[in-house]
C-alpha cells in the first residue's frame, strides 16, 4: 500500500489550474456584484494605491513667512521634492490636521531641573489636555536622569496622563550616592524612545524633550540619538528649558546644551525653542500644537530601488520665494 501522502500527490492540482480556479471564482463574483447594482466608490478608484512592495517615503513639512507665522494654505503644486539632488514626483498630497499622532513627552528629571520640573509638569499636561484627541492620538511619557524610565506606555487616556505626571520626579539622594554613571541619560532616551516605541507606530511621530540639553552619562552619542530618531521618522522638538543658576557653584557660565537641541530638532525636521523671561514654556507648547496642526505630508515613491540600507538627501522647497521651509534634510531608505 503506498504511503498516504504520495497517494494524495496523484490528486493534487497544479498550481496553474488552482490560479484559473480563482481566476474564475474572482471573475464571477465581480461581475456578479456589479450586475446586481452595487455602487462603485469612485474616490476609491481614483485614489493612489500602493502595492505591500513599493515603499512610500513620507515627509513631513511645515512652511513659515520670515515673520515667522505658520502657512496653512498651500498646494502640491506649490512643492518639489528632491532625493540626492533628483526630482521626484509627490505622488500624494495631505494637510495634516486630522492625521492621527504619537507623541512622546520626555522629561529630563536629572539634579539640573529640579527647579523647573513642576513647570515642566503642569504645562506638559496642558498641552496634552489641548493636543490629545482621544479617538486619534496617543501619547507615552519617558522620564532620564540617572536611568531612563517610561513612566507611561502609549495611551490616548488623559485620566492616564494626569495621574502619572506627578510622578514624574527627580532621583533621591540616595539614588545619587549609589549612581555609577553619569547623570542625564539624554542621548540614550531619545535612542529607547525611537526604537521601542515610534519606529513601529505609523503616521506621524513626534518627540517633546524637556531639558537643559546637558547630557552625562549616556552610552549613545548624539549621532546616535539623531540617527534613530530619523530611522523612526520622528520629529524631535527641543525645549530648552533650564535653572542657569545651578551650574554657578561648578564654575559654569550656564548649561552648553543649546547647539545639541538645535541640531536634534533640526536634523529631524522639527523646532527648536528656549523658555525664557519673553517666551514661556505655555507659550512654546501653543507654537509647537499650531506647528503639528499646520504640517503638509509630501509623499513620493523613489526612482532609485533601496538596494542597500541607506541615509539619502532630501530637499524640500516651495516655488514662493517669500516662504520658509522646516523638513528634514535626510531618511533612512531601507533595503
Amino acid at each position: 500500500m503506498e504511503p498516504l501522502a504520495k497517494t494524495s500527490a496523484r490528486f493534487r492540482p497544479s498550481r496553474r489550474e488552482l490560479l484559473a480556479a480563482a481566476g474564475s471564482l474572482l471573475g464571477a463574483a465581480s461581475f456578479g456584484s456589479r450586475a446586481a447594482g452595487a455602487p462603485v466608490d469612485q474616490a476609491a478608484e481614483s485614489a493612489p494605491t500602493f502595492s505591500t512592495d513599493v515603499k512610500v517615503v513620507n515627509v513631513l513639512v511645515s512652511v513659515r513667512t520670515k515673520k515667522g507665522e505658520i502657512v496653512k494654505d498651500l498646494t502640491k503644486d506649490d512643492f518639489t521634492v528632491a532625493e540626492n539632488n533628483r526630482p521626484q514626483t509627490i505622488r500624494y498630497f495631505t494637510r495634516e490636521t486630522d492625521l492621527p499622532l504619537t507623541v512622546g513627552l520626555m522629561i529630563d528629571t536629572s539634579e539640573s531641573q529640579t527647579k523647573v520640573l513642576e513647570a515642566e509638569r503642569s504645562a506638559s499636561f496642558r498641552f496634552i489636555d489641548q493636543v490629545l484627541r482621544e479617538d486619534k492620538d496617543k501619547v507615552f511619557v519617558m522620564q532620564f536622569d540617572l536611568a531612563v524610565m517610561l513612566r507611561q506606555s502609549l495611551t490616548n487616556s488623559r485620566a492616564k496622563l494626569q495621574d502619572i505626571l506627578p510622578y514624574v520626579d527627580s532621583p533621591t539622594r540616595q539614588d545619587y550616592a549609589r549612581q555609577t554613571r553619569g547623570g542625564t541619560l539624554l542621548y540614550d532616551a531619545i535612542v529607547e524612545a525611537s526604537d521601542k516605541i515610534l519606529k513601529n507606530q505609523a503616521n506621524r511621530k513626534a518627540m517633546i524633550v524637556l531639558t537643559d540639553g546637558v547630557d552625562t552619562g549616556s552610552t549613545a552619542t548624539l549621532n546616535d540619538a539623531v540617527e534613530a530618531a530619523e530611522r523612526a521618522d520622528a520629529l524631535v522638538y527641543s525645549i530648552l528649558f533650564s535653572d542657569e543658576g545651578y551650574y554657578t557653584p561648578f564654575g559654569f557660565g550656564g548649561p552648553n546644551g543649546r547647539s545639541v537641541l538645535m541640531r536634534l530638532s533640526k536634523d529631524t525636521g522639527a523646532s527648536f525653542y528656549e523658555v525664557s523671561k519673553k517666551q514661556t514654556i505655555d507659550q512654546i507648547y501653543g507654537a509647537i500644537e499650531d506647528e503639528l496642526r499646520g504640517q503638509y505630508n509630501l509623499g513620493f515613491v523613489s526612482d532609485r530601488p533601496n538596494e542597500i540600507s541607506e541615509f539619502r538627501a532630501l530637499k524640500v522647497t516651495v516655488k514662493r520665494k517669500d516662504l520658509i521651509v522646516q523638513a528634514r534634510e535626510r531618511y533612512w531608505a531601507k533595503a
